[in-house]
């Protein structure tokens, strides 16, 4: 009985170190989750299809919240002296004047807001778009702080925005409120000195009375100091955000926390490709075109759009390529440029 056994396990034995040779000899296979940076993994078609640029911001519900009002174009701006308001304005203010060509163009800000301050100096050369005065809206409304990444994205135009208050209302229609811009600090020009009562001269002196006589005079009521005893007060600088405010009929509790997904653009049957074949995402980008024997070319391509998934070919490409992806690397930066001591 034991040769049988002993016959068995000397075959297994040498059957598990056959194996083990041929492994050993075998070479080493890649992971192909672990391919060369660069490889072409893939290729696509470019194709056709409706897209619109939506952005989803966190944000939440703030009490007067501060916005820009831009210049509605190109010209000069000459400020108007705006008085603190009594009460809540129920019209629009007029806040300014842009001059071009010898005519004036008004700036106002909407009804419920009061003038928060002057973001650039009187009598500058603006362009339309820029903002030159801040406002703060009376009343809640909704600030969501927007990244670098996000800020290309949002800058344009914005179509609509729905706001979602978390275990709250919504979604509803959020009104944007000025441009989604970083605001510097507003500021509020002290007021002109006082006159003398009936010379002008501001000197202290009566009428008919020289310099340095004794005399009783009038009681002069002082100017209020912006910011101290008339309730203006300059607005702080801001980050990039946007600000918008939501329907009357909405519920809102200050700081409640908030999502939004805001639609600049919408395009109808454009060409689009998929972000990961593209390098860029703002206007100008580049994408590998892939040839029949393999072979790479790098285009420059003009970008519109995007969702996130794809994005807007504008021009660069025809439609009938194959573009490889991922899309081409950006260039490595030449030696000794990185700022370190012995660049040059």
């Amino acid at each position: 009985m034991r040769k049988p056994i002993l016959l068995r396990l000397l075959v297994l034995s040498a059957v598990l170190a056959g194996t083990a040779a041929c492994t050993a000899a075998r070479p080493e296979q890649a992971n192909p989750e672990l391919a060369q940076h660069g490889r072409t993994m893939t290729t696509v078609k470019p194709s056709h299809q409706d897209l619109s640029n939506k952005v989803s911001l966190a944000g939440k519900v703030a009490l007067s919240p501060v916005f820009g009002v831009v210049a509605p174009i190109d010209g000069q701006v000459r400020y108007l002296d705006v008085k603190p308001p009594d009460s809540t304005p129920t019209k629009p203010t007029k806040i300014a004047n842009i001059w071009a060509g010898g005519k004036a163009t008004s700036v106002e800000i909407p009804a419920g807001t009061t003038f928060s301050g002057r973001l650039v100096d009187d009598k500058s050369t603006v362009t339309a778009g820029m903002p030159i005065a801040s406002a703060k809206h009376v009343g809640y409304g909704i600030v969501a702080d927007v990244d670098g990444a996000q800020a290309y994205r949002v800058s344009g135009a914005i179509a609509t925005a729905q706001a979602q208050i978390k275990d709250g209302p919504g979604p509803f229609p959020c009104a944007v409120l000025g441009p989604i811009a970083a605001l510097p600090a507003g500021t509020i020009p002290d007021p002109p000195p006082p006159a003398d009562p009936g010379t002008g001269t501001g000197t202290g002196t009566q009428p008919g009375q020289q310099p340095g006589q004794q005399g009783q005079q009038p009681p002069v009521k002082l100017p209020q100091t912006p910011g101290k005893d008339n309730g203006t007060k300059p607005s702080d600088p801001t980050g990039l955000r946007l600000v918008c405010t939501a329907p009357d009929d909405v519920k809102m509790i200050n700081g409640a926390t908030v999502t939004l997904e805001v639609v600049t653009e919408t395009a109808t049957n454009v060409l689009v490709v998929p972000v990961e074949a593209v390098a860029g995402s703002a206007g100008k980008g580049k994408v590998d075109v892939v040839g029949a024997d393999g072979a790479r070319q790098t285009k420059d391509v003009t970008l519109g759009l995007t969702d996130g998934k794809v994005v807007e070919i504008k021009t660069g490409l025809t439609g009938d390529e194959s573009i490889a992806v991922p899309g081409p690397n950006l260039p490595a930066a030449p030696p000794g440029a990185d700022g370190k001591p012995g660049s040059k």
